[in-house]
């Protein structure tokens, strides 16, 4: 079983992120579960979601111990990355996340710099989808192709087909940073 957290200020799109990546499980015949937390985040605080894919029964959606966490935010990367598993992967948005980074010895760092290559794009908005693309190479568990089919199924069935060629493109470039 893999557990990832998607956490940064609310408008980053962390939720819609983590959505994203359960149904590509789910597209990719895996179970999958997504459990978003709100708190304040429509006022400026942080958001997050927990998800968790598998090939078998999935008990418990909560957090427990994630794989990988995505960090959007300075206040989402201290508050998790005491979270993270011994030899998990911390991912982050280095144009945001400016902070001493080198915290843990057992968790690998990997810096992107989403923001840059979303202003690049012209699509500021898509931050998420570019770190998405990011966390699924680093991850392993689906091929481009897989994730990006399953990230436009999702947007299809929720009639934002008019979005796809930008997320696949966010997504492409994401993936080709790591």
């Amino acid at each position: 079983m893999k557990e990832i957290v998607f956490a940064g200020f609310g408008g980053q799109g962390v939720l819609t992120a983590g959505l994203v990546l359960s149904q590509v499980a789910l597209f990719s015949g895996k179970k999958a579960t997504w459990m978003p937390s709100y708190g304040p985040a429509m006022r400026g605080g942080t958001a997050n979601c927990t998800v968790k894919y598998s090939d078998s029964r999935i008990y418990s959606p909560g957090q427990e111990e994630p794989d990988v966490i995505m960090a959007l935010n300075i206040p989402s990367f201290n508050k998790f990355i005491s979270m993270v598993k011994p030899g998990g992967i911390m991912l982050i948005d280095s144009d945001i996340v400016t902070c001493d980074t080198n915290v843990r010895s057992d968790v690998k760092v990997v810096k992107i710099p989403g923001t840059t290559i979303a202003n690049e794009l012209n699509n500021p908005k898509a931050l998420n989808i570019i770190m998405l693309g990011a966390m699924v190479k680093l991850m392993g568990d689906f091929s481009e192709k897989e994730a990006i089919d399953g990230m436009n199924d999702m947007f299809g069935k929720k009639g934002k087909n008019k979005y796809e060629a930008a997320n696949t493109a966010a997504f492409k470039k994401g993936y080709a940073a790591v």
